[in-house]
């Protein structure tokens, strides 16, 4: 009876030995994958709201560039280059609608150095980027357009010729903007509202 006894202390032992050694594999796994920290953007509130686009397509915007981080992280790795467009494009989405789940739970997954699992989205990257330029377009083609609106249409821009450097119309504008304009500033979407720089009001649209 004793030694059926320390038998299953035995295997009971080697149990929790095995869990404990895969849970600090897992860890280290998990961290192994990040080669740089990820710097959370700030977002104190959402700077695009209905006078700029509804709600519905704000959200269906936000979540597919929130799938795309997710694919990109997973694909390409958590390299420091890859974690700083996570953040910048992550911005994006949370100012586009602050709540959005996709968005909050990519973001909230990277700052903890928790690899995302791979989505589906609603389109490829290919079709992504095309529909992001579009609206792009159209977003700066009014002459009376908002400020809010300029700058929205920049954000889309960039990321579209980032999402698919294929695609030449995207690249094209990109390049032309950054001549004409100077590189598109991320702080303002990825700074506190209260740092130099993360104040809509004090930008100049075509800056």
């Amino acid at each position: 009876m004793w030694a059926n006894y320390d038998f299953i202390q035995t295997v009971k032992q080697a149990s929790c030995i095995l869990l404990l050694s895969l849970v600090i594999g897992y860890g280290q796994s998990e961290d192994a994958a990040f080669a740089a920290r990820y710097e959370a953007p700030v977002v104190d509130q959402a700077f695009f709201g209905d006078d700029v686009m509804l709600a519905e397509e704000r959200k269906s915007y936000a979540t597919n560039l929130a799938t795309y981080v997710a694919n990109m992280v997973s694909s390409k790795g958590a390299s420091k280059e890859v974690l700083v467009s996570a953040r910048q494009i992550l911005a994006l989405a949370l100012h586009l609608e602050r709540r959005n789940k996709q968005a909050m739970v990519v973001n909230f997954q990277l700052r903890q150095g928790v690899m995302p699992k791979v989505k589906v989205g609603d389109y490829n990257p290919r079709t992504f980027s095309r529909l992001l330029m579009a609206r792009a377009k159209l977003l700066l083609k009014r002459e009376e357009g908002s400020m809010k609106e300029k700058l929205l249409g920049r954000y889309f821009i960039d990321v579209a010729a980032h999402i698919d450097p294929r695609n030449e119309d995207a690249v094209f504008e990109c390049e032309n903007q950054r001549i004409d304009f100077g590189n598109l500033d991320w702080g303002i979407l990825t700074a506190p509202s209260s740092e130099p720089g993360g104040k809509l009001e004090n930008q100049n649209p075509e800056n």
